[in-house]
């Protein structure tokens, strides 16, 4: 339709072309002949007209024809187009319409199959509801005759019944919870003795138990004389200065200071050598020398405590916190340094931690910071771990440390896991093969008592201190002690080791209690 007026617009303008060449032509006509001009000159302006309107009609024709079969094309590009897209659309529902029928197919066999199954479930239902009926039936005429058979009610049949499946269900029960505790524990053990073997095994340490000395040697009596002084003035000067008790002729060529403060032992040790290489040793000399001591003993206090939170990896330590753990630099427990257990325990701690899918870094702390009590303990009353919890707490702590470090030696009372965690790495620090040591003496005098404790109680036959001390095995008269006075009497020695005795770690104790008859074949 577009096409075709734009044929009439163009034959419209055609024509007007046309009508303007003849006006033209009309009015040169009438120009000449107002000028006065000749017939021929008319008649060939009027042929010249004519001309170029037959020219410019010929022309418009031709620009007709070409835009009319432009036109065509163009509609015939639209219709085949048009032509085109309606096959495809026609395609398209023949496809649909295919798709339609094989759907409806398929609902069809569905319906049938529906119907079918309806068909056997309800024939199915009826015949289970026979059978049940018939089922009823049966188990009221069985309970009738088991009412006359046993003389029982009913009520008192499902009582009977209830009790025998209630034991049964009980017993069941029982044994199925057994099992599971038994299997949990023996996990839970593997699983705890994985993890403190691998951690264990990751912590490289080659330290060995120190011995505290507190002793100089002195090079001759001479010597000797000039540490007494006149009157014994020097050596009662240096003990008011030190705080530390001075004896000087018990042991031949030696000097023994003795003292419940390990930094005081020290400064006294170190400034006796200072003034036994410098010869002069007057009341003013040692106040010099141990006033320089104790700043020197301080520094290094200090720098140890810095040290020692570098190579732990532990960071925002209080200043007062790196002071008291440089102090455990000269503390001793049982032949180990203190200072050296807590990095122990504090590598251990976080190593374990890290097994577990804790925070190593809170446990290397808390492992870190559990003995601080002890370079305080002489000076404020109580054990060190309530020392050093109320120290922790003191100095913003976490929770989870000041509990760690005031129950680590408590862990059966352990109510968080860091503290148990802590326990455990400090027992395998304090434990494992040349952390402690005592003289033999001692050793055989804590075995003793051990026993003696032990064998003490009533019924108890002999006992045995085994492990290096750390358990000790008692056997009772069975005749004697039946098995819940067993129980108690166990419990009673434990509470009395703990009491009278003092030892690293724990003590475990076994009591045994058999009944044996024996016979002679003659």
């Amino acid at each position: 339709m577009l096409s075709l007026l734009e044929d009439a617009m163009l034959v419209g303008l055609v024509a007007v072309l046309v009508g303007a060449g003849v006006g033209y032509a009309i009015g040169a006509l009438l120009a000449a002949k107002r000028s006065g001009a000749t017939k021929g000159q008319a008649e060939k302006v009027i042929a010249d007209a004519n001309r170029e309107a037959e020219a410019i009609l010929k022309e418009a024709k031709v620009e007709a024809k070409e835009g009319a079969i432009r036109a065509r094309e163009t509609f015939e590009k639209e219709t085949a187009k048009t032509r085109d897209e309606l096959r495809e659309r026609e395609r398209l529902a023949a496809k649909r319409e295919d798709t339609v029928d094989a759907k409806m197919e398929t609902l069809s066999l569905k319906e049938k199959a529906v119907e079918a199954g309806e068909r056997r479930v309800s024939e199915m239902t009826k015949t289970a509801k026979d059978k049940e009926a018939e089922l009823n039936q049966l188990l009221a005429d069985e309970k009738q005759k088991l009412h006359k058979i046993s003389g029982l009610g009913e009520a008192e049949a499902r009582q009977i019944l209830l009790a025998r499946v209630e034991g049964e269900v009980q017993h069941e029960a029982a044994a199925l919870v057994q099992r599971a505790t038994e299997k949990a524990q023996e996990t839970a053990d593997q699983k705890a003795r994985e993890i403190l073997a691998v951690a264990i095994q990751r912590l490289a340490s080659d330290y060995t138990a120190e011995a505290t000395v507190s002793t100089v040697d002195i090079p001759s009596d001479e010597m000797k004389g000039r540490i007494i002084g006149r009157e014994g003035r020097n050596i009662r000067a240096f003990e008011r200065v030190t705080g530390v008790d001075v004896i000087v002729d018990d042991t031949p060529g030696v000097v023994v200071m003795s003292s419940f403060d390990p930094v005081r032992r020290e400064v006294g040790r170190r400034a006796l050598v200072k003034l036994i290489a410098d010869g002069r040793i007057q009341p003013p000399r040692i106040e010099q020398v141990v006033s320089d001591v104790k700043k020197e003993v301080e520094q290094e206090m200090l720098e140890a405590g810095k040290q020692v939170a570098l190579d732990t990896g532990v960071r925002g330590l209080h200043p007062k916190e790196i002071q008291l753990l440089g102090r455990l630099k000269f503390r001793t427990s049982y032949g180990q340094n203190v200072l050296q257990h807590s990095i122990e325990v504090s590598a251990l701690a976080g190593m374990l931690a890290d097994e577990l899918g804790l925070d190593g870094q809170l446990a290397r702390r808390a492992g870190l910071l559990h003995d601080i009590g002890k370079a305080v303990d002489h000076e404020v009353q109580g054990g060190h771990p309530e020392i050093g919890a109320d120290l922790a707490r003191r100095y913003s702590e976490r929770e989870e440390v000041v509990h760690a470090v005031g129950g680590h030696h408590e862990p059966p009372l352990a109510t968080m896991l860091y503290t148990v965690i802590v326990s455990a790495a400090d027992a395998v620090s304090a434990s494992r093969p040349g952390a402690r040591r005592e003289s033999l003496e001692k050793y055989v005098q804590r075995l003793e008592k051990l026993e003696e404790v032990a064998k003490r109680f009533e019924g108890v036959d002999t006992a045995y201190a085994i492990q290096a001390g750390r358990e000790v095995r008692v056997v009772v008269n069975a005749d004697k002690v039946d098995d819940a006075m067993a129980a108690k009497t166990c419990r009673d020695i434990a509470k009395a080791v703990e009491d009278e005795l003092t030892y690293p770690g724990e003590v475990k104790v076994t009591l045994i209690r058999e009944r044996r008859v024996v016979e002679y074949a003659r």
